[in-house]
C-alpha cells in the first residue's frame, strides 16, 4: 500500500477554491446534493447504518458523512482539504448534527492507524481525483472490519462518459466547474472490480446512475456506462 501522500495538488487547490459552496444547494456541488439521497439509500439498504462505525474517504464537505451520522452511523470524514474540511466541520456545528467528526489524513494513513476499524468505509466521487487509485482500495479494505462493507462511486471511461460528464455537465449545461474531471482518470467498472478483488474485497453489486437534464432528474439503474456506484464487502474470515 502507497504510503505517501495519494493525492494530486492541482485537484486540491481545485476543490479548496469551491470549498465555501460545498452545501450550496444551487451551486456547482447541486449534484452531488441531488444524488446524496439515491446513494445514502442505496447504501442503508445494503447495510443498515444504525448503529455502525462509518468512514468517508475523500469526504469533501461533507454532504455523505453528514447524511450517514443522520442515519445513525458514527461517522467520521476525511479529506486532505483544510478548506473543505472546516466547511464540514461549520456546517456539522450549524446543522447540530450529533455523531459525526472529521480529520485531515489520507486513507493510507488512516489505514496505517486504524485497521479494521469500521462497519462501513465509502469512498464516492474521488477515486477519479487521485493519482493511484488502487492504492486507495486497498486502503479502504484495510480499514472495513471483516464482513464490513465499502461502497465506492466514480465514473466509467466511455464515450458516453466524455459526452455526458465532461462535455454535457461542464460545457453546455454548466452544471458543474470546467477541467473538474480528467477523462483519462476515468475508471471502467472492469479497472475497479480489480482494484477489489487484488485488494481483498468480494463485488456484490454494481448500479448505474443515471440523469435526466430536461427533468433534471437522477435515478439508479443497470446502466453502468457513465456514472457506476460498486458495492463490496471483506470476508469474514480469511480462507484457510
Amino acid at each position: 500500500m502507497n504510503t505517501t501522500i495519494n493525492a494530486d495538488p492541482a485537484e486540491l487547490a481545485k476543490f479548496s477554491d469551491l470549498a465555501h459552496r460545498w452545501w450550496d444547494t444551487e451551486g456547482e456541488f447541486r449534484p452531488l446534493h441531488q444524488i446524496n439521497p439515491l446513494r445514502l439509500a442505496w447504501i442503508n439498504g445494503l447495510c443498515p447504518l444504525q448503529g455502525k462505525t462509518a468512514l468517508d474517504v475523500g469526504c469533501g464537505g461533507g454532504i455523505l458523512t453528514d447524511s450517514l451520522a443522520r442515519s445513525g452511523a458514527m461517522a467520521t470524514g476525511i479529506d486532505l482539504s483544510t478548506k473543505a474540511l472546516r466547511i464540514a466541520q461549520l456546517h456539522a456545528m450549524d446543522a447540530q448534527t450529533d455523531n459525526v467528526q472529521y480529520r485531515e489524513i489520507s486513507a493510507e494513513a488512516m489505514a496505517l492507524e486504524q485497521p479494521a476499524s469500521f462497519d462501513v468505509v465509502t469512498c464516492m466521487e474521488m477515486l477519479e481525483h487521485v493519482p493511484d487509485p488502487a492504492s486507495v482500495v486497498q486502503a479502504c479494505t484495510t480499514l472495513v472490519k471483516p464482513g464490513g462493507w465499502v461502497f465506492f462511486s466514480t465514473l466509467n471511461r466511455t464515450p458516453m462518459s466524455f459526452l455526458q460528464a465532461i462535455i454535457g455537465a461542464e460545457y453546455v449545461l454548466n452544471m458543474l466547474p470546467r477541467g473538474t474531471h480528467e477523462f483519462a482518470k476515468f475508471i471502467r467498472p472492469s479497472e475497479l472490480a480489480g482494484f477489489c478483488r487484488r485488494a481483498g474485497l468480494n463485488v456484490t453489486q454494481s448500479r448505474g446512475l443515471s440523469f435526466n437534464p430536461i427533468t433534471q432528474r437522477y435515478w439508479l439503474n443497470s446502466n453502468t456506462s457513465v456514472n457506476y456506484l460498486l458495492a463490496t464487502q471483506k470476508p469474514a474470515f480469511l480462507p484457510a
